[in-house]
Parts: C-alpha cells; structure tokens; sequence
C-alpha cells in the first residue's frame, strides 16, 4: 500500500470512529492498536505503552489541571459573580448597553476560565433572560453570547493553546501570550458590528426608558473598579509573570491558583467543600485531556513511521505554490470540517500532519497555530456541530437550536476577517511572543 493510500486510508478510519459517538481516546487507539498491528507488528505494542507513558510525563502538561483548577475554583466559589457586578456597573448608560455588557464579560471571562462552553453556558443562565424580557433582539443577543464565549480558548490561559504547543513542539508560552491581541481584537470587532447594527436599526436594542438602569454614582463605580482588582491579581500573576520572565507557564499557572484562592477567600467565598469539588472536576475533565493527547501522539509516531509524513512533506515542496495559497488551503480544510467533526479530534489529526510543513514553507510557529486554534476555535459556534451552540441552547429557555444557528453566522464571518487580518499582519501574533 502507498503513503497516499495508508494517509487517507488510515483518516477516513479516524473519522469515521469519530461520528459513532465514541470517546476521542477510544477512537484514537483502536487506530493505533491497528497501526502498531499492521506497520510494526504485535511486538511493538510495548511502543504504545511508552508513548502514552512519555506523554503524560510531560512537564508543560502541569499547566492544563492548574488552570482547570484555577477557573473551577472561580466559578464554583461565586467569585465570578462579584465581577459581574461590577462591569455591569461601569458599562453605564448607552443604547444597546446589554451587547456592550455581553461582550465585555466574555473577554475578562476568557482570561479567568479558557473554556468557551463554561462561559457560554453562564451567559445563557445569566444575561440572555435579561436581554430578552427587556426587548433586545433575540438573536443579535444569541450572536454575542455565542461569540464572546468563543474568545475564551484565545484570551491565555488557554488549555487549547497548551495542548497545540505541546503536539506541535511549539512554545507554551508563546502561543499564551499570542492570543492577547488576536483575543481582544475579535472582541473589537465583535463590539463594532453590534454597534454598527445597533445604530442603523435602533429596533434591535430597547430605548434607555426600557433598558431600565439607576444612574450609578461617581463613588460607586470607583468602589467597583476596585472589587476587579482581586481579578487582575489573578491575570498578572499569570500572564505578568510569564510576560516578565518571571515564571514558566506551569510555574504562572501554579501562582494563578494560589492567586484564585486568595481572591476567593478576600471575597469570602472560599469553603472546604468548594475546593474538594473544583479538584473532582478539574482531576476528571485533566485525565480525559490527558487520555486523548497521548493516544494522539502514537498517531503521529505512527505517521512518521509509515512514511506519509514524509512524503507529503515532498509533495508540497514539488507543487512550488505559493506561501499565502497553502495557507489558504490548510485553513479551508479544517473550517469545513469542523462543521461537521469534533474541532478539538480534528486539531489533533491536523497538527502531526501540518507540523512538518511549517518550516518548508517558511511559517513561523507561533503565528501559524495561533490563526490555526481560531479556525478550531470559531469550528465551535459553525453550524451544524458546534459545542458551543449546544452549551448555549441546552441553558437558554425556550431557544431553538435553529434560532441559535442563525445567530451563530454573521460572527463566523467576523472571525474569518479576524484570521485574515492576522495572516496579512503577522506581528499582531508575533509583537508580544517576541518581548519574552
């Protein structure tokens, strides 16, 4: 059999284990079990154990259960709710105020949690009955919950972003701090459209006399700003500290969960009872995590020693085609497929695959997979999979997943104009990795 035919043999047998519902690590190793079979023989399934082995050994992998811990720790102590307060209070008076409200806590969300389905899910529970019994579009106000959840996996900590850099042999740290600017610049675009739409049909917002909102005083907002700051502890000690040299990723994502807690107990919220939970959950949703990388990585060893990697590699280079149309085409890929798989399985089958091009093609690393964990990211609220959207829906009363669907489309195209933006100017990726 040839690389061709092992290559898209070896995916469509993925893919298809992927659509029978079953868990992503038993989908990957019923392949490798097969492969190892195949390629190496029964005597090289020793192989299989040294790889999941090595995988879950690996020293950056510490950072995914500390920033798990650090968000369950938030959310679960109701710390979160105090900063919701709080910018609720500093957003102020203005038309359309609830979308400005909407979009603001999902981007400092983001930089407290990392998952897009956590924070979609509250905003539905939270902000969505709000909007609607006060006359604000249904779904415009879908649309921006839905969009802003999805800036958590960009805005650091990011466990997506860790588990890109450590299967593509990317650094950490860079790709963290990447997402600073990609993140808020999707949230500026998100803001303008919803202003925009809100300017041009003041219908889709209800008048200041029905947005109802007592004037907040002077006072009141500066005892606001300063109920955040036990939030910004939070931030600096993790993105501060890896920014500064100060820390490595693991070692910020470890100061991030001291700096929870203390922000937790400050607000006096922090109980024996909530720490045994936060550690249940993140020790659960950690072990899933680590199951389905290292099964992920025996993939790619697999790859490599059939020989499709390789030669696919050879491939690419005797096309000679240009940079910006690869580019175009490795993106294209994945954005229809995650219409339909997965996005995190499918980030996994694409990184062993499109790693050993990036130096062939002359793409810096960091810059690549961060436009990369958009496409992913943005696979999240695209019809008609999207995990996102079903988080939403499954919290929201009385929405329809049509309805949600619907809303999901115009900031699918925002975030395409945010990744072209980003590969048209690649020092909004690039700036803030290069001051490490």
């Amino acid at each position: 059999m040839g690389w061709e035919a092992t290559l898209i043999t070896t995916l469509l047998l993925l893919m298809a284990a992927f659509l029978t519902g079953a868990p992503l690590f038993v989908a990957f190793l019923v392949i490798n079990l097969a492969g190892v079979a195949i390629f190496l023989g029964p005597a090289a399934f020793g192989m299989v154990a040294n790889s999941i082995f090595d995988t879950a050994n690996y020293a950056d992998l510490a950072t995914i259960p500390l920033f798990v811990l650090m968000a369950e720790i938030l959310f679960r102590s109701g710390s979160v709710d105090i900063l919701f307060d709080a910018v609720d209070k500093l957003v102020g008076r203005m038309k359309g105020r609830q979308y400005v409200l909407t979009i603001s806590l999902s981007t400092v969300f983001g930089a407290l949690s990392g998952s897009g389905m956590a924070v979609a899910a509250m905003l539905a529970r939270t902000l969505f009955p709000t909007m609607r019994n006060r006359g604000y579009d249904t779904k415009l106000s879908i649309g921006t919950m839905l969009a802003g959840a999805s800036l958590a996996p960009i805005i650091p900590p990011s466990v997506l972003a860790i588990v890109i850099g450590t299967l593509s042999n990317t650094s950490i740290a860079g790709l963290l701090i990447g997402g600073i600017i990609p993140g808020l610049l999707l949230a500026g675009l998100f803001l303008l459209y919803t202003m925009v739409r809100v300017k041009l049909n003041p219908e889709l917002a209800p008048d200041d006399a029905d947005d109802v909102i007592e004037r907040v005083p002077t006072a009141e907002k500066l005892r606001a700003v300063a109920s955040c700051l036990p939030f910004g502890l939070i931030i600096f000690s993790v993105m501060g500290f890896i920014m500064f040299g100060i820390a490595t990723p693991s070692e910020a994502a470890a100061t991030g969960v001291l700096a929870s807690l203390i922000t937790a107990a400050y607000y006096r919220r922090l109980n024996f009872s909530m720490i045994v939970e936060s550690l249940g959950t993140s020790a659960f949703i950690t072990s899933m995590i680590l199951l389905i990388m290292a099964s992920s990585r025996m993939f790619s060893q697999l790859l490599a020693f059939s020989g499709a990697t390789t030669e696919l590699t050879n491939l690419i280079v005797s096309l000679d085609w240009s940079p910006m149309l690869m580019l175009f085409i490795m993106m294209l890929i994945p954005f229809i497929l995650c219409m339909f798989i997965d996005q995190i399985a499918l980030m996994l089958v694409v990184i062993p695959i499109y790693q050993p091009l990036l130096s062939t093609l002359g793409f810096d690393p960091v810059w690549f997979w961060l436009i990369m964990l958009l496409n992913v990211t943005v696979g999240g609220i695209s019809p008609p999979f999207g995990y996102v959207i079903f988080a939403f829906q499954g919290a929201a009363d009385k929405v329809t997943i049509s309805e949600a669907f619907n809303a999901a489309w115009p900031f699918v195209a925002l975030f395409l104009l945010g990744m072209v933006a980003l590969a048209v100017f690649p020092p909004l990726v690039t700036f803030l990795p290069s001051l490490l």
